[in-house]
């Protein structure tokens, strides 16, 4: 459904619409999410804030995971957590995510955003729970 997503053939997620990102990259237990930040991502202090950094780094991390499971699973984020390294006003943003440990049940990924020059902004990880049957419907 990214790979889609990320072709043009399937509408994006609508926080990718909100929030102005876009998919590059899809493989098992990876993806990648490009954000132009400007103007319109900044806090009060005229810097990208926050909350836009903590939701690439979630969708970079939620798709790689999503990227794993079978037919029929889904998935829920348990914990997230993010390190903020350098604060950015407009840059080009790229989003890294990755399974580091996969479960049958809870799992482990990782993003590393960075900006333009590779340098790192940001660094998050999240636990994700994998849902089957009733649990997976619908979501």
């Amino acid at each position: 459904l990214m790979r889609k997503a990320m072709r043009g053939e399937t509408p994006p997620p609508p926080i990718a619409t909100l929030i102005g990102f876009r998919i590059t990259f899809v493989e098992p237990g990876r993806a990648v999410i490009e954000l132009e930040a400007s103007e319109r991502h900044a806090n009060p202090m005229g810097t990208v804030h926050g909350g836009v950094l903590c939701d690439i780094a979630d969708a970079a991390m939620g798709i790689a995971y999503a990227s794993t499971l079978g037919e029929g699973e889904s998935f829920t984020t348990l914990e997230l957590k993010i390190n903020f390294l350098k604060p950015v006003r407009k840059a080009r943003l790229q989003a890294a995510g990755r399974v580091v440990k996969g479960g049958r049940t809870v799992g482990l990924t990782e993003c590393d955003v960075t900006d333009e020059g590779g340098n790192l902004v940001a660094r998050a990880t999240s636990t994700c729970m994998t849902l089957r049957g009733e649990e997976a419907r619908g979501r």
